[in-house]
């Protein structure tokens, strides 16, 4: 990139809050997929399967959901006891609509820091690649997110 070209900050926030509002409109509950490796997720260590977590961000399952440019934070019950719940936005690997699997895995921004700024070892975050999107369930069926490796 040329040096007279501005940066831009991370287009991840918009997608995740514009995902977030459109499964929220079509009546859907909204999920993010999120890497629990990457540092300054904190969430129940119980909650964690193969290093990712699945949680649910709808209105109705969380208190005070704020999603801004660097962070997702919110308070939900995890075996009945509330515990605060703060996401890096660059932690976030999809997001997805429980019922039909309809959403989109985050893409990785090349040469942009995820959350505007690199962190102190210049990693602007995770190396693994992200899952293949989430597909709809045969009818019937309890919707899942399926994630490859």
């Amino acid at each position: 990139m040329s040096e007279d070209v501005p940066r831009m900050t991370s287009y991840r926030p918009y997608l995740l809050r514009a995902l977030t509002e459109w499964i929220n409109d079509n009546g859907m509950t909204p999920h993010i997929l999120v890497d629990a490796s990457v540092p300054g997720v904190q969430v129940p260590p119980g909650a964690v399967r193969e290093g990712r977590v699945v949680l649910n961000i709808a209105e109705r399952a969380v208190v005070g959901l704020h999603i801004d440019n660097a962070w997702i934070g919110f308070t939900a019950r995890f075996g009945g006891v509330s515990q605060p719940v703060n996401v890096p936005v660059n932690a976030v690997l999809a997001v997805y609509a429980r019922e039909t699997g309809q959403g989109m895995v985050l893409p990785e921004e090349s040469g942009l820091p995820h959350d505007g700024h690199e962190g102190e070892d210049g990693h602007d975050g995770p190396d693994e690649t992200p899952p293949s999107p989430p597909e709809p369930p045969p009818a019937g069926k309890r919707p899942h997110l399926r994630v490859v490796k």
